[in-house]
């Protein structure tokens, strides 16, 4: 992969935010940094940093790699608007 300034700009954010917010502490020169990095993003519940996951993960050719977790139905098979409580779905 060849890194270029934008891939390492998004890279330096990104190690930035993830040790901020997760205490989780990438070097650039790890050879797993971006895996590692991906990973983390997975974890977050910062929208800003899984933008930035998103946008590594297109930059360096692993799309495959950041796939976010589902979100929760809103909506079961009848129409009727579903919430998630204490790990139950619950009818709303």
């Amino acid at each position: 992969m060849e890194f270029n300034k934008s891939v390492l700009d998004c890279m330096q954010q990104l190690r930035r935010r993830l040790r901020d917010e997760q205490h989780v502490d990438i070097r650039l020169s790890q050879p797993d940094a971006i895996q590692a990095m991906l990973t983390a993003c997975l974890c977050s519940g910062d929208e800003i940093t899984r933008d930035l996951g998103r946008q590594l993960a297109t930059h360096s050719d692993m799309p495959a790699l950041f796939t976010p977790p589902p979100t929760p139905a809103t909506a079961d098979r009848n129409g009727h608007s579903v919430r998630i409580y204490r790990g139950q779905r619950v009818l709303g």
